[in-house]
This record gives structure tokens, C-alpha cells and sequence, in this order.
């Protein structure tokens, strides 16, 4: 059986797509061959590299990639994990569905909390909640993406 190519797009590729690939290559790389990339590159997150391996993904050597440079390949599915790239998703050849499933941005999260005084730990554990989100997502893949068709 052939595997589906999926896609997790981003703004930046810093941290939410770079989760969801990291979790689709450990739980469904039989299944699928998995992907992420961003509007435009930021670098890789370094508390999403920390919490991810706190869970036993290893994504420290995954690096940022811009969507631009991905259009060649024929994707099954793109997923958009956050609003921005939801709303400013190129046009992709082929076959390819888009579905937007989004998440919350821990970045912005822990900026908040770091601006209100708050730990490392209570910063971290932005990132540690919506990892366990994208987990549980991508648990239910592919099953779980033409439900989430708009």
C-alpha cells in the first residue's frame, strides 16, 4: 500500500508543524511519509526540540524548511496547524486536500506568561500541552483528516 505524503504547514516551521512531523514519523511512519514546512522560515524551536524529546521524539536535527521549496513533491494532504497559514496557503499542483486543524501557538503562549512573571517550568508546559494535542491528533491519522474537511 502506498504511503500518503502529508504536509503540516506553518508560519514559520519553528514548532507546531515541526511537533506534527515529528509525531507522524514516530507513530505513523508505516502509513505515512510526513512533512512540514512554513510560510517563511524561522529556525527551529528549541523548547519544541526540549519537550519533544522529554516524550521521546527526537526533532533537534529537523530544520525549517519554506513551503516554496516543497510544491514539487505531490501531496496527498496539507494540513495547516496554525491560522496564518490556514489563511495564506499557496495553491498546490495536483491533487492535493488542504484542511485546516489549529492549534495554539506555545511561543506566544509562554511570551504571555514570561511577561506576567511566570517559571520556565509554567512557560514549558505550554509547549508540554499542546505537543500532547498534536499527539493525539496525529494518533488518529488518516482516519481523522476528511472529518475535518471545511
Amino acid at each position: 500500500m502506498k504511503k500518503l505524503k502529508i504536509l503540516f504547514l506553518c508560519t514559520g516551521n519553528s514548532c507546531r508543524s515541526q511537533m506534527a512531523e515529528g509525531w507522524t514519523r514516530a507513530l505513523k511512519n508505516d502509513v505515512i511519509d510526513a512533512y512540514s514546512a512554513g510560510i517563511e522560515t524561522h529556525g527551529l524551536n528549541q523548547n519544541a526540540v526540549k519537550v519533544m524529546a522529554e516524550a521521546g521524539v527526537d526533532i533537534s536535527t529537523h530544520k525549517s524548511e519554506n513551503v516554496a521549496d516543497l510544491l514539487h513533491i505531490p501531496f496527498d494532504w496539507v494540513i495547516t496547524v496554525c491560522g496564518h497559514a490556514n489563511e495564506h496557503c499557496p495553491l498546490f499542483p495536483g491533487k492535493a486536500k488542504i484542511v485546516h486543524v489549529g492549534f495554539d501557538d506555545p511561543p506566544k503562549l509562554a511570551g504571555e506568561l514570561a511577561a506576567q512573571g511566570a517559571d520556565e517550568k509554567a512557560q514549558l508546559d505550554c509547549y508540554r500541552r499542546v505537543r500532547d494535542e498534536i499527539k493525539a491528533f496525529v494518533e488518529q491519522l488518516p482516519g481523522n483528516l476528511e472529518e475535518n474537511m471545511s
